[in-house]
């Protein structure tokens, strides 16, 4: 009687842990279904916000992106120099007049070049923007607060060239925008007003944050309303643009003075980033002439 009591006992205990164990693997289960069910998620949330990031970063060539008056938009994310439809970058040839560029034509072959502007607020960034732009077309572009965006396509020898200009508003509350505009950048333009000493001060900082996202973008140094400049005392040119000229060697930059209005130097300048890009001769001579437009490279 004992030995079957106990032998029930047994049985019962064996029961009992066999359901345990069943019970636990079950709670097991779930806490990893749970799990996956989590990540999934997860991943899903992330798919979909890099998806709205890509949306708000570019605008794709049949998006509609257009500024005002429904214009096409023609935006793209641009890294470094990169031929679409195979074969070797090709080597346009840079002149040294700053006549405007020969827009170009539907083709396959592009080389993508994206260019930032940095530099304090109502010094003519975007002045000079429009002015190699254009007035046409060619200007439409994204525009987002503290963000100006816009796209200019030329010809040149027969290659065509896309440039994307970011525009990012002098405001210190834009400053985020910084990362986005300087990231894959073949070219920073860092910009003061020649008649005004603070913003040409405030360069250093502009560089510096830039420097954080892009070491190896070329950086160029401009300084914009030359036609106001000029009209200042020979003293305080010569005192601003042996500054500027400092400040360019502690760039390590090339240094323009530039007028949007009277389209001085602004073709140029554009050119001289072709020429770097490719490694094309420069052909346009140093002038360091007090009360012309300086150049120093």
């Amino acid at each position: 009687m004992t030995t079957t009591t106990t032998m029930n006992v047994a049985t019962t205990a064996t029961q009992l842990c066999g359901a345990g164990g069943a019970a636990r693997r079950r709670k097991t289960t779930a806490r990893l279904d749970l799990r996956w069910a989590r990540l999934l998620r997860l991943a899903v949330v992330s798919r979909v916000l890099r998806l709205v990031r890509d949306q708000l970063l570019a605008c794709s060539s049949c998006g509609g992106c257009g500024g005002g008056g429904g214009g096409k938009g023609r935006y793209r994310r641009l890294g470094p120099p990169v031929v679409h439809g195979g074969g070797a970058a090709p080597s346009p040839v840079v002149k040294d007049d700053d006549a405007g560029d020969e827009t170009a034509g539907d083709g396959e072959d592009v080389v993508s070049l994206k260019v930032s502007l940095l530099g304090d607020c109502q010094i003519g960034k975007t002045s000079f923007m429009v002015k190699y732009v254009g007035n046409g077309e060619e200007q439409n572009g994204l525009q987002m607060t503290g963000l100006n965006l816009m796209d200019k396509t030329l010809a040149v020898r027969g290659a065509r060239i896309a440039y994307s200009i970011w525009d990012v508003a002098g405001d210190s509350q834009f400053n985020d925008h910084i990362p986005i505009a300087c990231k894959d950048a073949v070219a920073i333009l860092y910009m003061f007003d020649l008649t005004s000493r603070c913003t040409l001060n405030n360069v250093i900082d502009w560089y510096e944050r830039a420097r954080k996202w892009n070491k190896t973008a070329i950086p160029i140094l401009i300084g914009t309303k030359f036609d106001d400049f000029a009209q200042l005392p020979l003293e305080m040119q010569w005192a601003i643009v042996n500054q500027a000229r400092a400040y360019a060697r502690a760039m390590k930059a090339t240094l323009f003075f530039s007028s949007a209005t009277h389209n001085i130097n602004v073709n140029k300048i554009f050119k001289f980033i072709t020429a770097k890009l490719f490694n094309l001769p420069w052909t346009v001579e140093r002038n360091l002439t007090i009360g012309e437009p300086i150049i120093d490279f």
